[in-house]
């Protein structure tokens, strides 16, 4: 299937697409309420010679995230343009015509959108973005999970933006200082693109309550980790918390499982041997983080070394640029897999739960336990680790097949 034929696949929904060459670097990354008719549009016959001809002779493949709103897209986007640096995207001029978003350096800071004459020096400032009215949508979005303040001057008496939940009144002490500033923090982390910092300061800030005993603050931080999980993800899918906090439950695990990685190998007689990595966030697939793998240290079949391979290749990297690790790891497989893989992760020196799920009987292996956990089929835990393995199977096979196709048609030519 030629790439035409694969954009007309892509959904018509909102969302985000990330356009890769052939060595899988993202080239450019652009939003749109129906990702299908923009992307559509990259390839429309032009008089002339263009930029976008020659991003489009460059592309091999896009990647897409579907989001819940245009407003939502236009987050993820500059986030995600932050992350990757694309070759093709070009930065808006500091015109001040274009809109800012703007952060007070107050004891409470205020963020606004503004066109300022001039910045000041004592303010952080993001953009500039084409479009006004979408950024100060994607601000009450993110102003919905963090309260800040909008109001200038700063009031003398609480006003309706505490009685509706989208400030926590630092004009009447109902927050403390450090409590607000975290909360403008995440703000800047997700404007800044740094997605796996945020979860990584919103988890330990969770588990410190819960360890604590000051559930409720808890129970906030989790709704916000949820909220931030659907952002990306373009769901709002609640039940999925139901599945999570039941498979902590079976599982005895430390922390809920928010965000999942599941391997899996694909090979026919040894030959283009592949690995598969799927990410799953809030229980929907994260595919802006999925990963393939050639499998280039074993020769012939050995789903053990291969297993082995992969997992080391993938959390010595994360352990060396410092990202976050998952709440879990899924391995396809039995307890022979799941032991190369934990043999990995012990050389490494790095502690993540993990387990293997064998197809034939559903069984789950845990580490250093002999029998395995078997839920029922109806188990809404066995469910989202049947849907992660089912991804990572169908991610593995469609790359497996990928590299024959490009093999055969070498060999013809």
């Amino acid at each position: 299937m030629d790439l035409k034929e694969r954009v007309k696949m892509l959904p018509l929904t909102s969302g985000v697409y990330l356009m890769k060459d052939k060595d899988g670097k993202v080239i450019y990354v652009g939003k749109a309420v129906s990702i299908r008719k923009r992307v559509q549009s990259y390839f429309r016959k032009r008089p002339t010679m263009s930029k976008t001809d020659l991003l489009v002779e460059n592309i091999d493949h896009i990647d897409h995230i579907e989001t819940a709103s245009e407003a939502e897209a236009l987050i993820l986007e500059a986030s995600l343009i932050k992350k990757y640096d694309p070759k093709y995207n070009v930065e808006l001029r500091d015109d001040k015509s274009y809109p800012l978003i703007q952060i007070t350096n107050e004891e409470f800071p205020r963020i606004s959108v503004e066109r300022p004459h001039e910045r000041n020096p004592d303010y952080i400032y993001y953009g500039p973005y084409v479009n006004p009215g979408l950024i100060r949508e994607a601000l009450a979005l993110l102003r919905k999970i963090f309260h800040f303040r909008t109001c200038e001057p700063f009031p003398a008496k609480e006003c309706l933006d505490y009685h509706i939940g989208l400030c926590e009144a630092p004009c009447i002490q109902k927050i403390s200082k450090p409590e607000y500033a975290k909360n403008i923090r995440n703000v800047r982390l997700i404007l800044e693109g740094r997605k796996d910092d945020l979860y990584k300061k919103l988890r330990a800030d969770m588990e410190a309550h819960a360890k604590a005993k000051r559930f409720e603050q808890a129970a906030k931080l989790r709704d916000q980790l949820q909220a931030i999980g659907a952002l990306y993800s373009g769901t709002k899918d609640i039940n999925y918390y139901k599945e999570a906090e039941q498979l902590q439950r079976a599982l005895d695990l430390p922390r809920l499982p928010i965000r999942l990685e599941t391997f899996d190998i694909s090979n026919i007689m040894g030959n283009q041997s592949v690995g598969s990595m799927v990410s799953f966030l809030n229980g929907k697939p994260d595919k802006a983080n999925y990963r393939r793998f050639k499998i280039k240290e074993v020769e012939g079949i050995d789903d053990f070394r291969m297993i082995a391979e992969v997992v080391r290749r993938r959390y010595r990297r994360l352990k060396n640029e410092g990202k976050m690790f998952p709440d879990l790891i899924v391995i396809d497989g039995g307890k022979g897999q799941l032991s190369a893989a934990c043999q990995e992760l012990v050389k490494l020196g790095v502690q993540i739960p993990i387990v293997s799920l064998a197809k034939k009987e559903e069984e789950i292996f845990l580490p250093h336990k002999r029998n395995p956990v078997k839920l029922s089929l109806d188990s809404l835990g066995l469910k989202l680790l049947q849907r992660t393995r089912d991804e990572a199977h169908r991610f593995a096979v469609k790359y497996h097949r990928h590299l024959r196709s490009k093999n055969v048609f070498h060999k013809d030519n």
